[in-house]
């Protein structure tokens, strides 16, 4: 389980960006909780400050009873971030690269093998497994980048956007690799701008506005709290009742 406890960041002179301000929420495991927001609106900096990659403000984040202001490396270990895919290397194969992520976290021998098969097999990656990565497509890229987050077979995954800019066989197979997860009894947390896929995916979800929780629930809740039929409409309304202009991108259905 993930427990974020009244988490903030300000920036700025006297701390007039409050980015991410006094966040509370739940992620239980065997769950899938969403993180929506319009650009700008914190996701991406709680998200950071869940990993220990940021420091915050003030609260903390609880991760198995490890405490990321106390404990950041505890943390670490126990979650598994899928974010861009920078540090995907075109000269290595996604096996090589398993193996170099795998040894971050002091996997060795015949166990780190078997759980690279194991990755290799779940993300159905057996025919790019030892081509090198250079001139992979964004979907096969992402794969690697998943991969390397699950290495040390984590009970708790964050992902930051994970469908942005794939095309619509990736697409679905990442949604697909996120309800695995799920099924695994992982604890799973991940932001978007897709209101469809939250809606599909999602047990919980937390819409953040100017870095606030303004709503948290299961997608039919949000609906039925705002008298609206579909989440992008009760997105919107709901967003739109901290006086926020929503950008035509939150809106974009895929």
């Amino acid at each position: 389980m993930i427990e974020v406890k009244q988490l903030s960041k300000y920036y700025g002179q006297n701390d007039a960006i409050k980015a991410v301000d006094d966040v509370s929420f739940t992620c239980p495991d065997g769950q899938i909780t969403g993180l929506l927001g319009p650009n700008g609106a914190g996701k991406t900096t709680t998200l950071r400050m869940i990993t220990g990659l940021i420091k915050p403000r003030s609260g903390t984040v609880i991760v198995d009873g490890h405490d990321v202001t106390k404990d950041p490396q505890a943390v670490r270990r126990a979650l598994g971030v899928q974010s861009d895919m920078t540090g995907v290397y075109p000269r290595l194969t996604p096996r090589e690269q398993f193996r170099y992520y795998a040894r971050f976290y002091g996997l060795k021998g015949q166990p780190l093998e078997e759980r690279i098969q194991n990755i290799i097999d779940e993300l159905k990656m057996a025919e790019i497994a030892d081509r090198r990565a250079e001139g992979f497509s964004r979907g096969q890229r992402q794969k690697i980048v998943i991969g390397r987050a699950l290495i040390h077979n984590p009970r708790h995954i964050l992902m930051d956007e994970p469908t942005n800019g794939l095309d619509v066989l990736a697409v679905r197979d990442t949604r697909q690799t996120i309800r695995d997860l799920k099924t695994q009894g992982r604890c799973v947390l991940f932001s978007t701008h897709y209101m469809d896929e939250a809606e599909r995916l999602c047990d919980n979800i937390a819409i953040i506005v100017q870095g606030k929780i303004a709503a948290f629930g299961t997608p039919a809740d949000l609906i039925a709290q705002t008298g609206q039929e579909r989440l992008e409409d009760a997105f919107i309304t709901i967003a739109g009742a901290e006086g926020l202009e929503i950008s035509a991108y939150a809106r974009q259905r895929v």
